[in-house]
């Protein structure tokens, strides 16, 4: 829907997710009309049907050569759209809306959707560094074990929020075996044994749980972090240094910076991007793309 058509001004395309987080995206509209400058900006609003569509209409609309997208949902929403515009001019915004917003956390983007949109306005641009783990893109953390185990399981559920994963983190853990895998990273070769392996873009999974405090995330490298089987006596502690960013402080942790990873395991794996699930085989492949990406940050 066109709010406004006169030419003179710069088009932006905002991509709503309805489903995202709580549902409640009711009068996003309203709150878009009320704090963009509609003096700068024609508005464009479009709605999402199922999944995969926000990345359907962004291939769409950069055909037709808009400049700024801003997603309005959560990871999975900015990962669909960001997916559709790697390696372009277009902006990318966003409106946190989801259950973790991973990205927008670590760039400092407001919660607040009010906050959020007026950011739009006068906004500076961040180009980072996206990654590609075989077919997928993926812009905080990607990874196999039991992170990935548990998101499958999330994903299933009717009421996507931060409680339910907290509880099922902590149903699932109890039973949870580690596994083994073979890497091969920058032309080096190691045999682990690990209860996950997160390939991190960015430091934090989301809702400020950080797998990497340090990882950078336009520096050109991926953090590879193997977090080691431990106790299960050592949950708590290490899920409150996980909450705290002091988790690479700890002896279970070893975190390897570099530009491609190759994973293999003896049986098909479950794999996560960005938090959505992802079936794969036996082989993963993963290469950080530097500089692809333009974003709209504070």
């Amino acid at each position: 829907m066109i709010i406004s058509n006169q030419q003179e001004k710069e088009n932006i395309l905002f991509i709503v997710n309805p489903i995202s987080g709580k549902g409640n995206q009711a009068n996003i509209a309203k709150q878009i009309n009320k704090h963009i400058e509609l003096k700068k900006y024609n508005v464009l609003y479009e709605t999402t049907k199922y999944k995969g569509h926000a990345h359907e209409i962004a291939r769409h609309y950069k055909e037709e050569g808009i400049k700024k997208i801003v997603a309005v949902g959560g990871d999975g929403t900015v990962n669909e759209i960001g997916s559709a515009i790697i390696n372009t001019d277009i902006s990318l915004g966003i409106i946190p809306r989801g259950t973790g917003n991973g990205l927008a956390r670590y760039l400092s983007i407001p919660l607040n959707a009010k906050n959020a949109i007026k950011i739009l306005n006068n906004p500076s641009i961040r180009i980072i560094d996206a990654a590609r783990i075989n077919d997928k893109y993926f812009f905080c953390t990607s990874g196999v074990g039991f992170d990935a185990h548990v998101g499958n399981i999330f994903d299933k559920y009717k009421k996507r929020r931060p409680v339910n994963y907290f509880i099922a983190t902590i149903r699932e853990f109890i039973t949870y075996k580690p596994k083994k895998y073979t890497l091969w990273f920058d032309n080096h070769k190691k045999k682990v044994k690990s209860l996950l392996i997160t390939f991190a873009n960015a430091g934090q999974y989301g809702n400020n749980i950080y797998i990497s405090p340090d990882a950078k995330i336009d520096d050109g490298l991926l953090d590879l972090c193997i977090l080691k089987p431990f106790p299960k006596s050592f949950m708590v502690p290490i899920g409150l240094k996980l909450i705290g960013r002091t988790l690479n402080k700890s002896k279970y942790l070893e975190v390897i910076k570099c530009k491609e990873i190759t994973l293999k395991k003896k049986k098909k794996t479950k794999c996560h991007y960005d938090g959505e699930p992802y079936k794969v085989g036996k082989k993963i492949e993963v290469k950080i793309l530097p500089a692809s990406l333009k974003v709209m940050i504070p």
